[in-house]
């Protein structure tokens, strides 16, 4: 079952990732100079689900080294 937009934002949330605006249907965060733009919709398409998750597991690891 994808993923709805405010679970979205709460797995870049509980990753460190800092709220920077809620803008419409849209949320903006940041964590260092790493941006990205989660659409608060029910659910996500896959494509958009499955890039944002990408997104978020690649600059977790850049964050380590």
């Amino acid at each position: 079952m994808p993923l709805s937009g405010k679970e979205m934002l709460d797995r870049y949330l509980a990753a460190g990732w800092i709220l920077v605006r809620i803008r419409g249907s849209h949320a903006r965060v940041m964590l260092g100079a790493f941006r990205e733009t989660i659409p608060l919709h029910r659910e996500l398409h896959r494509g958009i689900e499955r890039a944002l998750l990408k997104r978020l597991e690649s600059v977790r690891k850049e964050t380590r080294s």
